[in-house]
């Protein structure tokens, strides 16, 4: 599976109204209520219009659980960067470590998204509907 085209212009205008709700800028928010804080960021590879079924259940921010793939680590080898499972906080390493235990996580439990850990990173990818997620408020 090919890692997703990431549209970087989405991301920071999905940032930048994330920014505005937070300065205050005079709206009621009362309209936010109840909302997933998760969006399908749109994505060049993909058709626009897709939906993730699972985002309404994703937690407004991870849990730092353990910063170690415990599948790597039982193997003695190293990781590039880390995700957890939305579902049950499994952390297993990225497509792009050796292992892929993240990936094989969701494979053996079926469960659907993996948040990314990364300090740098505020985003989530929804394995059954294939899409990325990035914070919405």
């Amino acid at each position: 599976m090919a890692p997703p085209v990431i549209d970087w212009a989405a991301v920071r205008t999905v940032l930048s109204r994330k920014e505005t709700l937070m300065a205050g800028d005079g709206r009621d928010d009362e309209g936010l209520r109840g909302r997933s804080p998760w969006a399908v960021s749109p994505d060049d590879g993909r058709p626009e219009g897709r939906t993730c079924s699972h985002s309404a259940a994703l937690p407004d921010l991870p849990e730092m659980p353990d910063a170690v793939c415990g599948s790597c680590r039982a193997l003695g080898s190293s990781w590039v960067r880390l995700r957890s499972c939305a579902t049950c906080g499994h952390v297993g390493c990225c497509d792009s470590s050796r292992g892929r235990h993240a990936y094989a996580h969701h494979v053996t439990t079926g469960h659907a998204v993996a948040l990314s850990l990364a300090p740098d990173e505020s985003w989530a990818w929804c394995f059954i509907d294939e899409v990325f997620l990035v914070r919405a408020l």
